[in-house]
């Protein structure tokens, strides 16, 4: 068996096609959808994905704008920047870039956010939403991406068994609470796993669908996989590599080759989830801003 691939880049596109449709038919009535990004210090993978939040924004229509602090700025400084961009009628969604340097504490600024703006997902009162079902909860967007690739590839979630390998309040967590809702990408019998789950590769047989986000390259080997499952891939991990030009490789979490032999599809890393999250950010801009009137 050779697993179908389930390519990000398609469906990501297509979304953030539909966010344009819709973000400028607003923009001919006047009014735009408003992202802002939060970045502290020089950290260059960070860089990297704000550079590509803001031309994803240019290209849906939408206003954009990304407020760069120092790494030595404080705490106090950045929840100021939080405090302005939560009054700013222009911004209706946005997000503080993570990881924080070590002396801001990430939680504190996360929890200042509006959760009527919370782009991330992640203030407790979208989590809480999430967790009840409540559909103007603002979904983190990497587990949010997951779901709409599941359901654009026609892969049936209701009745499934679905295994989550990570239990982290971005992934993990969140992944759960979207496949247990009743309804279209839901309706799966859930479980998480994490460090202390007693004879892990036995419950990773045990998916129709397995969604891995440990964080530890090719963590999942063929071996942990049931033949015919999905799996899916949401880890990123820079891997010492003498024989690439760079001299390293990007993987995921699960050991690519092998398991492609065993699933009946899987993603990529790069080009799976990772091409999905700036497009379910987008969504979340475009739901924030329609939630505040439009």
């Amino acid at each position: 068996m050779t697993a179908r691939v389930l390519d990000g880049v398609p469906i990501a596109n297509a979304i953030r096609a539909e966010v344009a449709v819709r973000a400028k038919g607003y923009e001919a009535k006047g009014r735009r959808p408003g992202l802002a990004v939060v970045i502290v210090g020089e950290n260059p993978a960070s860089q990297v994905y704000v550079k590509a939040k803001g031309k994803a924004c240019d290209e849906a229509g939408m206003h954009s704008e990304t407020v760069r602090l120092p790494d030595n700025a404080t705490e106090a400084d950045l929840l100021k920047v939080v405090e302005r961009l939560n009054n700013d009628p222009k911004i209706h969604g946005f997000l503080v870039q993570l990881p924080l340097p070590g002396h801001i504490n990430s939680e504190r600024v996360l929890n200042a956010i509006n959760p009527a703006k919370d782009a991330d997902g992640f203030h407790p009162v979208n989590v809480g939403k999430l967790s009840i079902g409540d559909p103007t909860a603002l979904k983190p967007a990497t587990p949010f991406g997951v779901q709409q690739m599941l359901v654009r590839s026609n892969i049936e979630t209701r009745g499934a068994n679905a295994v989550i390998v990570g239990r982290s309040n971005i992934v993990g967590k969140p992944m759960a609470s979207l496949l247990i809702q009743p309804g279209k990408g839901g309706d799966a019998t859930v479980t998480v796993c994490h460090s202390k789950s007693k004879d892990l590769p036995a419950i990773c047989r045990s998916a129709d669908i397995l969604v891995v986000a440990i964080g530890k390259p090719e963590f999942v080997t063929a071996d942990m996989v049931r033949p015919g499952a999905v799996v899916i891939d949401v880890g990123i991990n820079r891997v010492d590599d003498a024989s690439q030009a760079k001299g390293y490789r990007i993987v995921g979490d699960v050991a690519y080759k092998p398991v492609a032999e065993v699933a009946s599809a899987i993603t990529p890393v790069p080009g799976g989830v990772g091409r999905m999250t700036i497009a379910m950010l987008l969504q979340n801009t475009l739901q924030a801003f329609e939630q505040a009137g439009g």
